[in-house]
């Protein structure tokens, strides 16, 4: 069976303008002037034709920072949250996941995190996963981060490690290191990524760490990806600066979809990107990712969990409605920090571009840019805004 995206308003994410979008098996094959395609195929082809009626179809979102198997447990056993859904993330307009173990990775595993992960691509979406979690030592699959990145498909790099939080294990700087250096060797052996994922918190010292190696140490910068740095204002001015001066010898900065409840005293992903644009910061370095199905929690001076929040996938397209209607960013500008900056950082080949040979994870959007279809590796996982295919434990399938 062939598709035929017809009339689609492109954005690649780069805007093409009206066009046709033929889809053969997982991958795109063509993109042609209206009717173009259609016109040069034999009639005896079974061929799907959806009209777009000149929606924009824009690349499928690339969610790096999901919590697949559920996060939290900071306020202890009832506080551990759910997995997430297949159409958690498939009506959020997300075509390709990363999952990752948070504060807890002792009542949640590594091995968990994996099966998870392999089921959400049986289920139709693309899947990796970060090895580890808050903590040093690295909790990995098979006692090696370098084995584990080398040795198991999914896995890409270390994450989330947590630094300048209570909740982390307080790494001394050589010990912080040493797991950068086994994630870029094992990225090196592999072909992967390579990248450490870190989880910043709002304690004082932000990202001296992270500083720190990019001085005195030979690392190259791509390796560190430091996440949540707009949880707090001061964050986000350090990680700015860190870019400002000399962007070739900087990371790529993470930025978080917070709810909009659980922005507090920090800003929100899109007055973070927009204050980016303000400061003439090149937005190759910057992705935006969701902490979906993450516990957000709110503790008092002492530790003490107060209350929390979840995070969720749709906050993604959330930001960019946010950012285009209350800071005037135009769309392609805004598309590839949820595309092809994170595919590019992740080395995630055939994601987050619109283009022939890639795999067909396309969104299409309505003109208020909520979803009104998704299709996950040329398969229709959400059709005229409906779920049309479940995970298997979401109730029945939809006709």
């Amino acid at each position: 069976m062939l598709t035929l995206l017809r009339d689609a308003d492109l954005y690649a994410p780069a805007p093409l303008g009206r066009r046709d979008l033929l889809i053969a098996g997982s991958h795109i094959v063509a993109l042609s002037e209206r009717d173009a395609a259609l016109e040069a195929l034999p009639a005896s082809l079974r061929v799907d034709e959806h009209d777009c009626a000149g929606r924009r179809v824009v690349p499928g979102l690339v969610d790096a920072h999901v919590h697949v198997t559920g996060g939290g447990g900071e306020g202890g056993f009832p506080s551990r949250v759910p997995p997430l859904t297949l159409t958690e993330l498939s009506l959020a307009g997300v075509t390709s996941v990363v999952g990752l173990l948070g504060t807890d990775a002792t009542t949640r595993t590594m091995r968990e995190l994996l099966a998870r992960t392999y089921a959400l691509r049986e289920e139709g979406l693309s899947a990796w996963c970060w090895t580890g979690n808050y903590e040093i030592p690295v909790k990995t699959l098979t006692g090696s981060v370098r084995d584990d990145i080398v040795f198991v498909d999914p896995v890409i790099g270390v994450g989330e490690l947590a630094i300048s939080d209570h909740r982390s294990s307080q790494p001394s700087f050589d010990e912080f290191l040493r797991v950068a250096a086994d994630v870029h060797v094992a990225g090196m052996i592999s072909g992967k990524a390579g990248v450490l994922h870190l989880h910043l918190g709002d304690g004082a010292r932000g990202l001296e760490l992270v500083r720190r190696a990019l001085e005195h140490s030979e690392l190259p910068a791509r390796v560190f990806h430091p996440t949540h740095v707009n949880r707090k204002r001061e964050l986000f001015t350090e990680a700015s600066a860190l870019v400002r001066g000399a962007p070739e010898l900087a990371p790529c900065i993470d930025l978080t979809a917070f709810p909009a409840d659980e922005v507090g005293e920090g800003l929100s992903a899109a007055e973070a990107i927009a204050a980016w644009k303000r400061e003439g910061l090149p937005f190759s370095h910057l992705t935006c990712s969701s902490d979906g199905g993450g516990c957000m929690p709110h503790f008092d001076a002492q530790g003490q969990l107060e209350h929390y929040g979840v995070g969720q996938s749709a906050t993604l397209l959330a930001t960019i409605r946010e950012a285009s209607a209350d800071h005037g960013l135009e769309l392609a500008e805004l598309l590839p920090l949820f595309t092809t900056n994170v595919a590019r950082l992740l080395r995630l080949r055939g994601k987050g571009e619109i283009a022939v040979g890639h795999d067909a994870d396309l969104l299409i959007l309505d003109d208020a840019l909520e979803v009104d279809g998704l299709l996950a590796r040329g398969r229709w996982l959400v059709r005229g805004a409906e779920a049309v295919v479940r995970g298997p434990f979401e109730g029945s399938q939809p006709k």
